[in-house]
């Protein structure tokens, strides 16, 4: 119902079946309950009860609902006070299960010194972690990292290479470098 696949999409019938099956304990369905509370989709807006289920899921180790708490602190989303500090730890816990999006989020941290002490060698691990899953914005990061000799040896061939995989994925800024 949320995609609309076999069915006319529906975000209210989906957060009715999210609902009974987070009820249940599935950690997949309150990491989805957290979206839908967090987008107001099929239900009302509301913050509160978005975190509620991230953080419900989260607990449970389910990396989708680790990397959107981690989200809601870096970016202060959801009323929740920015908090480097505390988005890098639940980016740390869904880069560790292998969340593309978290390592490359991860990378940025310690590329920025946000959060973390700043190390532009544990970025580029993070990057190349989340490029190797085919993460276009890690790849751009990386292609970056490369281009500008941050924790690598300067190589604009494979800055070029990493730019390259991530403009052929349609990401605007990699085809500005590029």
């Amino acid at each position: 119902y949320a995609y609309g696949k076999g069915v006319q999409q529906d975000y209210a019938k989906a957060v009715e079946y999210y609902t009974k099956a987070a009820n249940m304990g599935h950690t997949g369905a309150q990491c989805n309950l957290g979206v839908c509370y967090e987008n107001g989709q099929g239900v009302n807006q509301d913050y509160t009860k978005a975190v509620e289920y991230y953080t419900m899921a989260a607990n449970q180790g389910n990396k989708y609902a680790q990397n959107n708490l981690g989200n809601c602190y870096y970016y202060s989303r959801c009323n929740i006070k920015q908090d480097y500090t505390k988005a890098v730890e639940w980016y740390q816990k869904a880069a560790n299960q292998g969340n593309a999006s978290a390592q490359n989020s991860l990378g940025f941290c310690y590329e920025n010194g946000q959060g973390v002490k700043q190390d532009y060698a544990k970025a580029v691990e993070y990057y190349t972690k989340a490029a190797n899953q085919g993460n276009k914005y890690a790849q751009h990061n990386l292609g970056v990292c490369y281009e500008n000799g941050r924790g690598v040896n300067q190589d604009y061939t494979k800055a070029v290479e990493y730019y390259t995989k991530a403009a052929n994925q349609g990401y605007a800024g990699a085809q500005c470098n590029l």
